[in-house]
């Protein structure tokens, strides 16, 4: 138990130091010899875990998805408006990016290295996947348009608030992406819900942009 706790441990080490130097540095320029000083272990033990950067980078991505769907649980497995989940995802998810370094890293590898995957599938649909779930309960509900294909109204709020999480990224804005959220669900809205629930949908956004 001990050697499993000691092994659990370094683990643990060689993936925080790699968050940190995948995030700062992108996953090309990142050197392993940094990471293995960072993390304080010793090349043997880095490559008992990992068997490559490539490797290294995909254990990153897989713990950076755990600890975003461990903080998204409370807000989804709730039976609130799913409009209002699907908003309050779009803040908590860049909430908990900006905090969790290794759930940062994980967004800037998992388009780095090219094919939006850890070690399993690729996450990035299975994001946009929950989002079409999601949209079909708003609709359901009676939040979102009825009529529309959820597929499609699912893929395009999905498109656009990665897409703004993205170009945050590849410009350094990441700062003001929340306010960049507040903008997009701004004018998302009238596309999506009844004129008469526009401006409720739009204080709800602009109030939890604002925590």
């Amino acid at each position: 138990m001990v050697r499993q706790e000691r092994a659990e441990a370094t683990r643990n080490a060689v993936l925080a130091a790699a968050a940190d130097v995948f995030e700062r540095d992108g996953y090309a320029a990142a050197n392993l010899s940094d990471i293995i000083d960072k993390s304080g272990v010793t090349k043997g033990s880095l490559y008992f875990h990992f068997a490559s950067k490539e490797d290294l980078a995909r254990g990153v991505i897989d713990e950076g998805v755990r600890r975003m769907q461990v903080a998204c649980a409370p807000l989804t497995d709730l039976r609130d408006p799913a409009l209002e989940v699907m908003i309050g995802l779009s803040y908590l998810v860049t909430d908990v990016a900006a905090a969790d370094q290794i759930v940062g890293a994980m967004f800037r590898l998992h388009h780095e290295i090219g094919d939006h995957r850890g070690t399993g599938k690729n996450i990035v649909d299975a994001w946009r996947e929950n989002q079409i779930a999601l949209t079909r309960r708003g609709q359901a509900e009676g939040d979102l348009d009825p009529d529309a294909d959820p597929v499609e109204i699912g893929t395009f709020v999905f498109g656009t608030l990665f897409g703004a999480r993205v170009v945050a990224h590849a410009t350094g804005t990441l700062d003001v992406l929340p306010a960049r959220l507040e903008r997009a669900w701004h004018y998302m809205l009238p596309a999506l819900v009844d004129p008469s629930k526009i401006d409720y949908f739009r204080q709800f956004a602009l109030r939890r942009s604002r925590r």
